[in-house]
């Protein structure tokens, strides 16, 4: 082992299969649910898009499903 590398004339190379590791999206989310997560980023050191990530991962792992519940206009105070 060397006692000291020269980086100076090497030049970085990007990594060619990041493309197949992860798709860029776009998607509308509630505020309080970014604010959640970006709080939580603050606390954990992490990136609020990762902690999402990781979450929506183990969603998919645990084959958890949303429970989805529908109000009527009446219920929501429009007749």
């Amino acid at each position: 082992m060397r006692k000291e590398y020269d980086f100076g004339k090497m030049k970085g190379e990007k990594n060619p299969y990041i493309k197949d590791l992860k798709t860029q999206i776009t998607i509308r989310l509630d505020k309080e649910t970014v604010k959640y997560f970006k709080e939580l980023a603050k606390k954990t050191g992490m990136s609020y898009q990762n902690l999402m990530n990781l979450y929506l991962r183990e969603c998919v792992e645990m084959k958890k499903q949303p429970t989805i519940r529908f109000q009527s206009a009446a219920l929501q105070g429009r007749s």
